[in-house]
């Protein structure tokens, strides 16, 4: 039976399943459907190729996004949802196993939180003393590339949730995640103050655009 372009991805990830469809194909069955002149599957294959990726398709901001015909403000709202939705996921299968037996979850979770910010964003996993996600929370931001980090309110919010331990990260806007020396130091400066309540500092991740570095598997921790 003949299948209109539009229905195809929907039937191919009932076949196949979600991981053998195209970003265009995934595009589409979220868009629905497309606009006069084209239709759904040209529509969402335009819009990658004009945004560059679904990253910068997700990244986009409202004005950017609703410039495109085929899309607006109810499309912007969804896609907002999809993302975070799908960090929400990732932080509860964080919260679900312990952090620091589960490095490749933490980096996945914090490159989903930090990765496309375009400030300088100072996140914090506070843990128990089995490691486990008390919560996060991003406590510093700051300008294109750099944040004022304040280790006492770093001390004052680990004894708030009663932690035990915290593992840190924070984001290069430059996409260059190779910590500088500022970074080292104010790690230093957060451990020592931390290690005066007897509380622990586990690692701290820079996030990059590709790249994750992190401070306790180059031995600085």
């Amino acid at each position: 039976m003949f299948l209109p372009p539009e229905s195809m991805p929907r039937e191919k990830l009932i076949a196949r399943g979600a991981q053998s469809l195209t970003d265009a194909e995934l595009l589409a069955i979220f868009l629905r459907t497309g606009t006069k002149d084209m239709n759904v599957l040209q529509l969402a294959d335009k819009l990658l190729k004009e945004m560059g990726s679904l990253r910068g398709l997700f990244s986009a901001d409202r004005a950017e996004l609703c410039q495109y015909k085929g899309l607006g403000e109810a499309k912007y709202v969804q896609l907002q949802a999809a993302l975070e939705m799908t960090q929400r996921y990732l932080y509860e299968a964080l919260v679900r196993g312990e952090a620091l037996t589960s490095p490749e979850q933490t980096k996945l979770y914090l490159v989903s939180r930090l990765r496309d910010k375009t400030r300088e964003a100072f996140y914090i996993l506070f843990l128990d003393n089995q490691h486990r996600v008390i919560k996060g929370e991003v406590l510093f931001e700051g300008t294109i590339d750099s944040a004022s980090v304040y280790p006492r309110e770093v001390v004052k919010r680990a004894l708030d949730h009663n932690a035990a331990a915290l593992i840190l990260a924070h984001n290069h806007p430059s996409g260059v995640a190779e910590p500088s020396q500022a970074d080292r130091r104010i790690t230093r400066r957060i451990g020592d103050a931390l290690a005066l309540v007897d509380i622990r500092v586990l690692d701290h991740f820079v996030v990059g655009d590709g790249e994750v570095v992190s401070f306790a598997e180059r031995g600085w921790i």
